[in-house]
């Protein structure tokens, strides 16, 4: 029997690595000599690096970037392919992590650190970039991102913009003619479910700014900035992105990696589906076991183990695929039509979260255990 382990991480605890290890623990009680294939999983949000360098054998860099509030930081970065394609995780350097309820303004919070990190993986020499940007605590268009690159955002007086979202009302044109030669000659998947436009009652200022410390004046202001941003994007640029799907991502990183790089937004999870070469891997698997910390019916909105469902099904219709998750939240059976065949939670009793996460390693093993008896006792009918 074949079975292929493609979870996510399970978020505090372990790595989809260890995750996909701890499932073969398991499963190795009942069948000791089946054949065991670990593919590491992510949807393109935190975990996402690791999951493909561990899937590719690659290696993970370190880089000294400037964070959202304008101070240093260490952030990594994942070298994968022999080193021609780099994946960033924008959270890296520019996430939500480094604000707290007294430093959070996304008046002032800069994608700078993003941009420099997508500079150091061209001076890696990597020719594909996959940049996941989830969890951003920015909201200035990816600004900052094209200024760390070499674009220069200039105001009516020909000085260049301060960080953060509040100050692109002062935008009054943009120059790209120092950006780093060899960006035109990279190409940068971003990894990204949202489909929100840049602007208006559903963009990223309205949608997203009261997170990341806006308030209603703030969101308004916000808004008129990133509309003015995009205009000047249009005039100066030749892009049209204000209403276009996906721009609003990451408080508008995915309008300035458009505006600004060769670009294309994909879904996140088909992203890592496809680097890891999982359709080739499930496609004689007799059982698929996937999971995450949670499943619930908003897993469907592009989440791994849906991802990996579709991906096995469109392949091999045949194969079982199980999802094991520490929370089994609400209306899971709507996963059942999407190639979900059965869910499983890994928490064997009422206990709290500090202890679920300390035992995540014993309990998705013990599961794991459980499910490969399920399978053998329905192979003896």
């Amino acid at each position: 029997m074949k079975f292929v382990l493609a979870p996510d991480s399970f978020k505090n605890s372990l790595t989809a690595k260890q995750v996909a290890q701890a499932m073969q623990n398991g499963l190795e009680k009942v069948y000791p000599d089946s054949e065991y294939v670990k593919v590491p999983m992510a949807d393109g949000g935190e975990g996402t690096v690791q999951s493909l360098v561990d899937a590719k054998n690659g290696e993970i860099l370190t880089e000294t970037v400037i964070n959202p509030l304008g101070s240093e930081t260490e952030a990594h970065y994942g070298l994968i392919d022999d080193g021609t394609v780099a994946v960033i995780e924008m959270a890296e350097a520019s996430g939500i992590q480094f604000i707290n309820d007294f430093t959070k303004n996304p008046y002032i919070t800069t994608t700078y650190g993003t941009g420099q990190l997508i500079k150091a993986a061209i001076k890696h020499g990597a020719k594909t970039i996959i940049i996941g940007i989830g969890g951003s605590a920015t909201n200035d268009g990816g600004a900052g991102m094209a200024q760390a690159l070499g674009a220069h955002l200039l105001d009516s007086q020909g000085e260049e913009l301060k960080y953060g979202g509040a100050m692109l009302e002062e935008l009054d044109r943009i120059d790209i003619s120092e950006m780093m030669p060899k960006l035109g000659e990279v190409k940068i998947i971003v990894a990204s479910d949202v489909t929100n436009p840049l602007t208006g009652k559903n963009g990223a200022s309205r949608v997203f700014g009261p997170q990341k410390g806006a308030n209603e004046e703030m969101v308004a202001f916000l808004d008129k900035a990133l509309s003015h941003y995009a205009d000047v994007i249009k005039c100066d640029l030749n892009r049209d992105l204000e209403q276009t799907p996906g721009a609003g991502a990451a408080g508008g990183l995915g309008a300035g990696l458009l505006a600004f790089t060769n670009a294309k937004l994909q879904s996140g999870v088909d992203i890592v589906v496809d680097y890891t070469g999982l359709k080739e891997q499930v496609k004689d698997a007799d059982v698929v076991l996937t999971g995450e910390g949670q499943i619930d019916f908003q897993t469907k909105f592009g989440k791994t183990p849906i991802g990996v469902s579709q991906a096995t099904k469109s392949v091999n219709p045949n194969a079982t695929v199980i999802g094991i998750a520490g929370s089994v939240g609400d209306r899971i059976s709507e996963l059942y039509p999407l190639g979900i065949d059965a869910i499983f939670t890994c928490v064997p009793g009422v206990e709290n979260l500090d202890k679920a996460i300390t035992d995540s390693q014993k309990n998705i093993e013990q599961v794991s255990e459980n499910i490969g008896r399920l399978i053998a006792a329905n192979h003896k009918c």
